[in-house]
């Protein structure tokens, strides 16, 4: 008789446990126990304390414009490249705020140079949290909703030819992603030497002046014909360095124009075959770019339209096929050896100098009248992390 009223009791408080589980879990948010779920995202200091998480959603008011690891502007906005949210719509405090690095595709909609009126605006974000600007951020984005876009949950759409040329390297990272995406691009139609000349009187057209080309380090706007060879003239420019692999001139590496932009005669001699790092003396020419014994470092503006050209390379050129295999590592000097770095270096220019529309127009002019291959690497600059 009383293992029998054990027995009652014991199962009894058994399921008045689990009872009281269930109701717990029912009626705890999920966002209570930071999972960051579609239905329940993460708030941005769950955001802040959660960085290397993946596949996440987080929500916040767009607070301002990052400019610096510590700073943020909050008018006068220069470009459609990142927001920061925070918890609280009237909060000053960087490290109180995330950084969210916005993809080309979204910025029509959710950039502040274009969308200024979206200060103060509640916006949920999907994304890995990862650091930008050396701050904790959002990127790799996939969504992003507003508020006054509840009923439109995909306004942001899918990134240009994901759909279609990128579609079996979608969801792919490190070694799988690069070897995809090396079999996407590989096939394409190769120039001739000759033939670059009038590729890159279309592709580096200066948008203000149609009769000229804009210089890749000085910036200057000169007319399309006067290249060559004289000193005041501009000629082909292989940003990576036709010398580090020894593949010349040689159809291929050595005329594939995602890479070849003009430059200054005197300014491509000084350049030579340098490997990419920052520091040295300010060129008399190109104001902005550095060089030593070792090094070039190029003007802000352009530093990340460089290493996206050279992880383009490297992704490019795999050595089958006969060709070069071409790779990125973190010394400078790499000499004949078919390396350039530093690969630390170029990720952060990446980063700093996100993809701008001459870099965007460039590469659909390449891929609709040229080589018909795309850099993937400025339709998605957070491959690169990915990647590296």
């Amino acid at each position: 008789m009383n293992n029998t009223r054990r027995r009652t009791y014991g199962t009894v408080a058994f399921m008045v446990v689990v009872s009281l589980v269930i109701m717990y879990f029912s009626i705890t948010p999920s966002h209570a126990t930071g999972t960051g779920t579609s239905s329940s995202p993460y708030t941005v200091a769950q955001g802040i304390a959660n960085q290397g998480s993946s596949q996440v959603n987080v929500e916040g008011y767009i607070v301002g414009k990052p400019v610096s690891s510590s700073s943020i502007t909050t008018s006068d906005f220069s470009d459609d490249y990142a927001v920061a949210i925070a918890d609280d719509v009237n909060e000053t405090n960087v490290n109180e705020m995330l950084f969210v690095q916005i993809p080309s595709s979204f910025r029509s909609n959710y950039g502040l140079q274009s969308n200024p009126d979206l200060m103060g605006e509640m916006i949920e974000v999907s994304g890995s949290l990862t650091a930008y600007f050396a701050h904790p951020g959002v990127k790799s984005v996939s969504d992003m909703l507003t508020s006054g876009d509840v009923s439109d949950p995909g306004s942001g759409g899918t990134p240009p030819y994901d759909d279609t040329y990128y579609n079996s390297a979608i969801g792919k990272t490190g070694n799988s992603l690069k070897t995809e995406l090396h079999m996407i691009i590989d096939d394409h139609v190769e120039l001739s030497y000759s033939d670059v000349w009038n590729a890159l009187r279309v592709t580096d057209e200066d948008p203000s002046n149609p009769n000229n080309v804009l210089l890749l380090y000085s910036g200057k706007s000169q007319s399309k014909f006067d290249n060559g060879g004289n000193v005041d003239d501009w000629n082909r420019e292989h940003v990576w360095a036709k010398s580090h692999g020894d593949f010349g001139t040689s159809m291929g590496p050595g005329t594939d124009i995602h890479h070849l932009r003009p430059t200054d005669v005197t300014v491509n001699s000084s350049r030579g075959n340098l490997d990419f790092d920052n520091g040295g003396t300010e060129h008399g020419e190109a104001p902005g770019n550095y060089y030593d014994g070792d090094s070039w470092e190029p003007r802000d503006s352009v530093k990340g339209d460089v290493a996206r050209m050279i992880f383009y390379m490297a992704v490019r050129y795999e050595g089958d096929s006969g060709e070069v295999d071409l790779e990125v590592n973190n010394i400078v000097d790499n000499g004949s050896a078919p390396y350039i770095g530093k690969v630390s270096v170029l990720k952060a220019w990446n980063e700093m100098d996100p993809v701008d529309s001459f870099e965007e127009n460039r590469n659909n002019m390449i891929y609709d009248q040229f080589q018909h291959n795309r850099n993937p690497f400025i339709d998605h600059p957070e491959w690169v992390e990915a990647i590296w």
